[in-house]
């Protein structure tokens, strides 16, 4: 099959099935922005295509609308590199991309008897889920009335779709109706053969002068191609005091996410910090993420939310056992995964991060807020602990319970393990989205059958 991929950030969600289709022997061309596609380079034996950085939305823009302008500005700069392609004589067996940034606006009019899968990663709306979830960042209703035209972009493209991917049955119930009839639950999976727990892992940190913070001094070698980094930069390296070296034996709580904002949980898992410490002041909090943002709104003043919660929490907390990481590399997030006592993961009710289910890959205790779509991939009691995303006390006394007795929770771990390599599988995934490009390109597409 010819499969093109379209995705700004290409190849995104894609990067494990587009191996995997290469290694098939497909012929894949991938379409990203050029400028993302020159920081992460390309993909041996894929035709990878660039096209320009487009313009933002003009200044004049009504502010509900320069999202959906910079949408159109977007996929009009994919359309013309489409038509350059189509010119030139390449026409795909079948298409597959994510329309969340515009880029699927106009290919139906370029290549209209081709069929069409999109992505469908997560649809907005007003008062519900994520908006207006956490009352410490009440929606003005400026932000609620914006909200409402989010999705602009999204469902003209989703309109000319011939079939719709969503990774979740809790991020596809957001979907309207219509949307939803014709969609496959299908998730991008996770490489449980190289997320294995190990209970030999060491993990070597090293303090900086900058209080709170260290860096890994062992990387692992073994790193699945193109594999990716998970979370952000590391910040000031100069070294103080001697390394530390980890292990399961040692009180270990880790916590990991691309960005340290409020839409996972930053502020209430450092807010725990001081009462955790007074219990538990041998313990070790092990912070992986970068200090930006990617779903909650940027903080004022130009600083960053870890630097906001980090200061709100200062005096009260032992910075010598806090260890911010930055963005570290995917083998020593696998290491931080093998050596917690327990691994917290708190979001809002949004998309779900692959580090939750690669943390449970791994065998690792996940301690979860109770959040769609959490409960989808863990059961409390069974493969994990969920806790009230706002119930600071039941997430104390969580950890202070495994803290206390680690090796009661081991039954937990297995299953964990068990339970993502049953149904998350990567090579399971890939073969689901395999046979979907399959029966796009047979023309048996139809109602959404579940998997």
């Amino acid at each position: 099959m010819k499969i093109l991929f379209i995705h700004q950030n290409f190849p995104g969600q894609y990067l494990y099935l587009v191996q995997y289709l290469r290694r098939a022997g497909h012929k894949i061309t991938g379409i990203g922005e050029d400028a993302n596609i020159k920081k992460r380079g390309v993909i041996r034996g894929c035709t990878t295509i660039g096209y320009p950085s487009p313009q933002k939305a003009g200044p004049d823009t009504h502010h509900y609308l320069r999202g959906l302008e910079a949408c159109v500005r977007r996929g009009q700069a994919v359309a013309r590199t489409l038509i350059k392609l189509r010119d030139r004589g390449f026409v795909p067996d079948v298409i597959s991309l994510h329309p969340g940034w515009g880029e699927g606006l106009f290919v139906r009019e370029i290549f209209p008897r081709t069929p069409l899968i999109m992505f469908c990663e997560y649809y907005f709306r007003a008062g519900q889920a994520d908006v207006g979830f956490d009352p410490e960042f009440p929606a003005d209703p400026d932000w609620i009335f914006s909200i409402n035209l989010r999705n602009t972009a999204q469902i003209m493209s989703l309109l000319s779709a011939d079939c719709c991917l969503c990774p979740t049955e809790w991020q596809a119930s957001r979907y309207p109706a219509f949307i939803r009839d014709n969609m496959r639950i299908i998730h991008d999976g996770i490489n449980t053969d190289f997320m294995t727990p190990d209970p030999e892992e060491r993990i070597v940190l090293q303090p900086l002068k900058k209080p709170g913070h260290s860096r890994i001094l062992d990387r692992l070698k073994s790193a699945p191609p193109q594999g990716e980094e998970k979370v952000g930069d590391a910040g000031e390296r100069e070294p103080a005091g001697k390394p530390l070296r980890l292990s399961r034996a040692d009180k270990v709580i880790t916590y990991a996410a691309r960005n340290l904002e409020p839409y996972r949980g930053i502020h209430a898992f450092l807010r725990s910090l001081p009462e955790l410490q007074k219990r538990h002041p041998d313990a070790h909090v092990v912070i992986a993420g970068n200090d930006g943002t990617s779903y909650s709104r940027t903080p004022p003043g130009g600083c960053s939310y870890k630097d906001i919660y980090l200061g709100e929490i200062s005096g009260k907390v032992d910075l010598s056992r806090i260890h911010f990481l930055g963005r570290i590399a995917y083998p020593s997030l696998r290491a931080l995964f093998r050596v917690t006592t327990a691994h917290v993961y708190l979001t809002y009710p949004f998309v779900l991060s692959w580090s939750c289910l690669e943390a449970m890959s791994c065998g690792a205790l996940t301690v979860a807020s109770d959040t769609g779509p959490v409960p989808e991939v863990i059961t409390h009691g069974d493969n994990g602990l969920l806790v009230d995303f706002f119930d600071r006390e039941k997430l104390l006394a969580t950890l202070n319970d495994i803290l206390e007795n680690p090796c009661a929770f081991d039954a937990i771990r297995s299953r964990a393990r068990n339970s993502v390599v049953g149904k998350y599988r990567l090579d399971n995934c890939l073969g689901q989205q395999l046979s979907l490009l399959e029966d796009a390109v047979g023309g048996r597409l139809g109602s959404r059958t579940g998997t």
